[in-house]
């Protein structure tokens, strides 16, 4: 069911404090946590209510969707569009300009794809490698294995383009608690050991969470959780 726009600030406004409940108990505080509200499928009403009442991270998995929504904000420099789905190499001159993130790199030919539109379009893009930390074959993503390798690549081609700030995964809902924390834990400890690896300053983030584990993998580490229903109601 659909959310009214009091019932989306009510909605937002509880998810916050939850954040910041779930941060506390991580030793950090919740402005080190960015909420990202998903609005796939979501009519732009629905945004625009969560932009009225504060929002402004937002996260799209289709081009041809995100596109109706992004255009409305382009000259809205506090609103910050993330793509979050799988991205066809072929839709990749869609990004710069619209995007600002993409959480789902998980290869050297999209990689090399989004360099060449980026720098046509004179823009930037932050982007986080996609690992499938739990290796379920229903989520795309690279194997904890694949990660440094392709890390190695990026840097040697040294795509300037491209801002690599972390990594992203997409939780089992249907595990239990206890593996959901395990793969979180696990995926914080690869960010951290590639970072320093690497030596990457800037690779400190971790897209991970949605709207039934997010409060896990804000414990676990989490810098960003990614929220779509518990804000704009059931689709």
């Amino acid at each position: 069911m659909q959310q009214s726009a009091n019932e989306i600030r009510d909605n937002l406004l509880r998810i916050r404090d939850t954040i910041q409940q779930a941060a506390r108990l991580s030793g950090r505080d919740g402005t080190d946590v960015r909420l990202i509200a998903v609005s796939k499928t979501r009519p732009w009403a629905m945004v625009a209510a969560a932009i009225a009442a504060g929002q402004t991270d937002f996260g799209e998995n289709t081009i041809q969707d995100g596109l109706t929504k992004t255009s409305h904000t382009a000259n809205n420099p506090e609103i910050t569009w993330h793509f979050i789905g799988h991205l066809q190499s072929n839709k990749t001159k869609y990004l710069p300009g619209n995007f600002h993130w993409l959480h789902t790199l998980d290869s050297l030919k999209l990689a090399r794809r989004l360099e060449q539109a980026c720098n046509e379009a004179g823009q930037r893009l932050d982007v986080l490698l996609q690992v499938n930390v739990a290796n379920d074959p229903a989520k795309q993503g690279l194997s904890v294995e694949e990660v440094n390798p392709l890390l190695e690549h990026l840097l040697a081609e040294n795509l300037s383009a491209l801002r690599l700030r972390g990594l992203m995964t997409i939780g089992a809902l249907d595990a239990d608690e206890s593996s959901r924390r395990h793969w979180f834990a696990s995926l914080r400890e690869l960010r951290d050991e590639l970072a320093n690896r690497f030596a990457l300053e800037e690779f400190d983030q971790l897209s991970m969470g949605m709207s039934g584990d997010y409060v896990e993998a804000i414990e676990e580490g989490a810098t960003m959780v990614r929220v779509g229903s518990l804000i704009f109601g059931r689709r």
